[in-house]
């Protein structure tokens, strides 16, 4: 059974997210990244990740390889895969998450390297 959403903006120091989808079999975020910000280098242990770029253009890292995105481009990250992406443009950068494991918690976060110490 899908899970109503309010939509309710969570902000973060690169920028914010908001919760499009919420079920017991994946989860759908939008998420803004603001020029010359990145999220943490981090892995999950428990869920995927597809993101597909709706503006903006950045970097992705996936286990050390980087990839250019832009409007179209979409990426695969495996469970226990070490990721980020950057924005490296003048505006906001924009994509699609969507989440697939058995658990979607944002406490199934592994930070490996993050900008404003979080751990």
């Amino acid at each position: 059974m899908t899970q109503a959403v309010d939509l309710k903006k969570e902000f973060r120091p690169w920028g914010c997210y908001e919760v499009l989808l919420d079920s017991p079999e994946h989860k759908v975020k939008r998420i803004t990244v603001e020029p010359g910000q990145r999220i943490s280098l981090q892995k999950h242990l428990r869920r995927s990740e597809h993101w597909v770029v709706v503006c903006g253009e950045g970097e992705v890292t996936l286990n050390g390889e980087t990839v250019v995105v832009q409007p179209h481009h979409s990426v695969d990250i495996p469970t226990e895969a070490t990721h980020r992406i950057v924005n490296k443009g003048a505006v906001p950068l924009v994509f699609i998450e969507v989440q697939m494991g058995d658990y979607f918690g944002e406490d199934d976060i592994i930070r490996i390297h993050d900008d404003y110490g979080r751990s």
